[in-house]
C-alpha cells in the first residue's frame, strides 16, 4: 500500500486494514522518510519502507527544478522494493510520494489499484492512471474523468471505529450534562481561522440552543474561552472523535471526500464550509455541490460566509434536521471497504 502527503492520503488505507488483515494478506507500505504518513502507519504495526519524493506542484517554485529528479530516484528506489518483496497487489490511496511507487510496481509486472477520494483526480492520480489497473472513484461524477475505461465506482472506505462510538462518552469527554442539541465543528486539521472567527462571533446566541465541541487547530484554542459553559474548544481530536461524533447532533466542517462521508454515513446533519479555490484546487466546492444536489448537506461558500448567515443556517439545518436524515439514509453511497477489497482480491496476481 502507498499514499501519503496528508491524513487524508493514509486514513483510508487504514480502514481497509482489518479486513484485508482476516482474509490473510500481509501488508506492507512504502512512504516518505518524514511524511504524515510514516508516524500514522507505523503505530498500526505495518512494515514500512521510506523512498525519496519530491512534491507535484501545479504552480511555479524554484524546488520545481530538483523535485522531479527526487521522483525518479523513488521510482528505482520503489521498483527494488517491490522487485525484493514481490507483492501480489498494490493499492494506491494518492499524493505525492505514490506516483513512484505506482511506477515501480508497474515496471515490475504487478497490478496497481488506486482509489480517488474528490470528484475530480488530483495530479497524483492522474499522473499514475496510465500505469493502473483499476482507479476506484467516490463519487458517480468522477467516471468521466478516468481515462481508459478504467473507472469504477466503489465509495470511499470508512474507519469502523468511527461507526462505534458513544453518545454519552462523547457528552462526557465534553463535559455536558444537559440536553441541549450537540453542535460541532470541524475546521480540518490545521483548523480554520475563518469558521472560527464567525462562531466565535455568534457563541453566545448559539450557546441559548445548543451544547458546542470545536475542533479549532493546534494553537487556535481561544484562552479568554475556556471557562465558556457549554463550549469545549479541542486542538486536535483522535481516538475519541468517534464518541464526540456520536455524540453529535448538528456538524460544520469543510468538504475532504474522507470527512463528509463520515458524515453521511453516519447520518449526521451537516452545514459544508469548503475550502475555496484561493487555497485550494476547488476539489472541496465540488465535493460539497455534489452533496448539496443530492439532499444530503447545507453548503456556504466561503466568501459568502458571515456570522449571521451561519447562525440562520444552523438553525435552520436543526428545524429540516429530519428531511437530510432521511436523503442521507436512502443514500446509494455506501462504505466503500468492501466492494475496494473485491477489486483488490479480483486483481492480484
Amino acid at each position: 500500500m502507498t499514499g501519503g502527503g496528508s491524513a487524508g492520503h493514509v486514513t483510508p488505507n487504514i480502514a481497509l486494514f482489518s479486513e484485508l488483515k482476516r482474509l490473510g494478506y500481509t501488508i506492507q507500505y512504502i512512504g516518505t522518510k518524514d511524511g504524515i504518513e510514516k508516524s500514522i502507519i507505523e503505530k498500526e504495526g505495518i512494515k514500512y519502507f521510506s523512498i525519496s519524493s519530491g512534491k507535484l506542484r501545479r504552480y511555479i517554485d524554484v524546488k520545481n527544478m530538483s523535485d522531479p529528479f527526487k521522483v525518479l530516484k523513488g521510482v528505482f528506489q520503489a521498483y527494488k522494493i517491490v522487485r525484493r518483496e514481490k507483492p501480489n497487489i498494490v493499492f494506491s490511496k494518492g499524493g505525492f510520494v505514490s506516483v513512484p511507487v505506482v511506477i515501480g510496481a508497474f515496471l515490475n509486472g504487478v497490478p496497481v489499484i488506486a482509489h480517488e477520494s474528490d470528484i475530480t483526480p488530483g495530479l497524483a492520480n492522474k499522473i499514475s492512471t496510465p500505469y493502473c489497473t483499476k482507479i476506484c472513484v467516490t463519487f458517480p461524477e468522477s467516471l468521466i474523468s478516468i481515462k481508459g475505461n478504467k473507472g469504477i465506482l466503489t465509495g470511499t472506505p470508512i474507519r469502523q471505529e468511527i461507526l462505534e462510538g458513544s453518545r454519552i462518552i462523547g457528552k462526557r469527554i465534553c463535559g455536558f450534562k444537559d440536553s441541549k442539541p450537540f453542535l460541532l465543528i470541524i475546521g480540518g486539521s490545521l483548523g480554520s481561522k475563518i469558521i472560527n472567527e464567525n462562531i466565535r462571533f455568534c457563541l453566545p446566541e448559539l450557546l441559548i440552543k445548543y451544547n458546542i465541541a470545536h475542533i479549532c487547530g493546534k494553537g487556535n484554542i481561544e484562552k479568554s474561552l475556556l471557562s465558556q459553559n457549554g463550549y469545549k474548544q479541542f486542538e486536535f481530536i483522535g481516538e475519541e472523535l468517534k464518541h464526540i461524533l456520536a455524540a453529535s447532533d448538528l456538524v460544520i466542517s469543510r468538504a475532504g471526500a474522507n470527512v463528509i462521508f463520515e458524515l453521511l454515513t453516519l447520518k449526521k446533519p451537516n452545514i459544508l464550509i469548503p475550502l475555496s479555490k484561493k487555497s485550494s484546487r476547488g476539489d472541496q466546492i465540488l465535493n460539497a455541490e455534489s452533496f448539496k444536489k443530492n439532499g444530503y448537506s447545507v453548503v456556504i461558500e466561503e466568501e459568502s460566509l458571515n456570522s449571521e448567515i451561519l447562525l440562520d443556517e444552523i438553525h435552520k439545518l436543526y428545524k429540516d434536521r429530519s428531511k437530510y436524515i432521511h436523503k442521507m439514509s436512502s443514500s446509494p453511497l455506501k462504505n466503500g471497504v468492501e466492494e475496494i477489497i473485491k477489486m483488490i482480491a479480483i486483481y492480484s496476481r
